[in-house]
């Protein structure tokens, strides 16, 4: 199988062939890590298969996308031929190679770095050993089987990078230099702080924003940084074998309950994902929102639900109509986001990307651009 000339053909795509990433990309054969993957159409997820069908491995794997390994519990390798999930979120992925690249960039790695990363599939893994040499590469996930598969995966191309099955929002194995965590957190682990040298600095991205956030380890055990111009967003870590429920009985309420409050809003109807300054303004100011979009012809409606009982469904026709919105439980989540909406109509930008950072030895973060400020604990 001639995967090489594939993988020459994404690297060129990805990085110039002066870079340090460029022959790591050439080299690697992802489509190794990735034998399998759930791709998502209709709302179902259907197990995809490498080996049935080449032509579809080979294009899966050398484009520069995600993809999925593992949703809900089920991971693809594990899979039965022919398996359709009708429910189920991402629980782990191939990151696309460009940001993974990215996260690496942000980092600033040396020669002589020693560096700890999330695992996933392998392949971000593989990269660093490619560039690093894999004596300097610690590579963790918090399931067994994705760091085992992981490991007999890299070990088939001659890698032997040291694997750990740890939470990693807990103790870490050894001091590093770096830490690029390709799964994000909130707050930023004080275990991380821990780990990292003086000097060194971690890279990861904030729980339900699509905000990096780059910071340096201090004198005083904390970490300052900023949050990059450029957008990105990870699965957030978990656990467990999956993610909570989640607000699924606020949302089923959501569904067709009239409001407590139930009023015309002034902006046109926004699916709040869509918009990435957005979204992550909405979730450093009101974490744990989930979001959910429907379209029937021309009706759209989208909700907004928490755990705490607080929900909104607004619904519009059309693009340019005002959406009806629906509010209920403790909060007005809807209120929120207007407000959110209103800065960014007066000012023509939000303050969330180019902010500073400051990370204290116990993990909370605070983000602060001119007068505005807030804190991530």
């Amino acid at each position: 199988m001639d995967w090489e000339t594939h993988a020459w053909r994404l690297a060129a795509g990805v990085v110039r062939p002066e870079s340090r990433w460029y022959r790591a990309l050439a080299t690697t054969p992802r489509h190794l890590f990735v034998s399998r993957w759930w791709e998502n159409s209709d709302g179902l997820w259907r197990l995809r298969d490498g080996v049935s069908d080449p032509d579809a491995w080979m294009h899966a794997a050398y484009t520069d996308q995600t993809l999925v390994t593992r949703v809900g519990p089920l991971h693809a390798d594990q899979a039965e031929l022919g398996t359709v999930l009708k429910t189920g979120s991402p629980t782990s992925s191939s990151t696309l190679p460009g940001l993974v690249v990215t996260m690496y960039r942000h980092a600033m790695i040396a020669d002589t770095s020693r560096v700890l990363v999330t695992t996933g599939t392998g392949y971000g893994t593989a990269l660093l050993c490619r560039r690093l040499g894999d004596g300097a590469v610690t590579s963790v996930d918090v399931d067994a089987i994705l760091v085992q598969k992981a490991d007999e995966r890299l070990a088939a191309i001659g890698l032997r990078p040291q694997m750990v099955c740890a939470d990693i929002t807990g103790p870490l194995p050894g001091v590093v230099d770096r830490i690029v965590s390709t799964v994000s957190v909130r707050p930023v682990p004080a275990s991380w702080l821990t780990a990292l040298r003086p000097g060194g600095r971690l890279v990861t991205t904030i729980a339900g924003t699509g905000l990096i956030l780059v910071a340096d380890k201090t004198e005083d055990g904390g970490a300052v940084g900023r949050i990059t111009s450029d957008p990105a967003g990870f699965m957030r870590t978990r656990h467990g074998a999956d993610y909570e429920d989640g607000a699924r009985e606020v949302w089923e309420k959501a569904r067709s309950a009239d409001g407590d409050e139930v009023k015309t809003s002034r902006y046109p109807l926004l699916y709040v994902p869509d918009s990435w300054d957005v979204m992550s303004m909405l979730e450093l100011l009101e974490p744990g929102i989930e979001h959910h979009t429907e379209t029937d012809g021309d009706v759209r409606t989208v909700w907004m639900v928490h755990l705490d009982g607080s929900w909104v469904r607004a619904t519009a026709t059309g693009f340019l109509s005002a959406p009806v919105v629906h509010q209920g439980g403790p909060r007005r989540l809807w209120d929120v986001l207007e407000k959110i909406r209103n800065r960014l109509n007066r000012e023509g930008t939000l303050p969330v990307y180019g902010a500073r950072a400051r990370i204290d030895p116990e993990g909370t973060l605070v983000l602060s651009r001119g007068k505005w400020s807030v804190t991530v604990r």
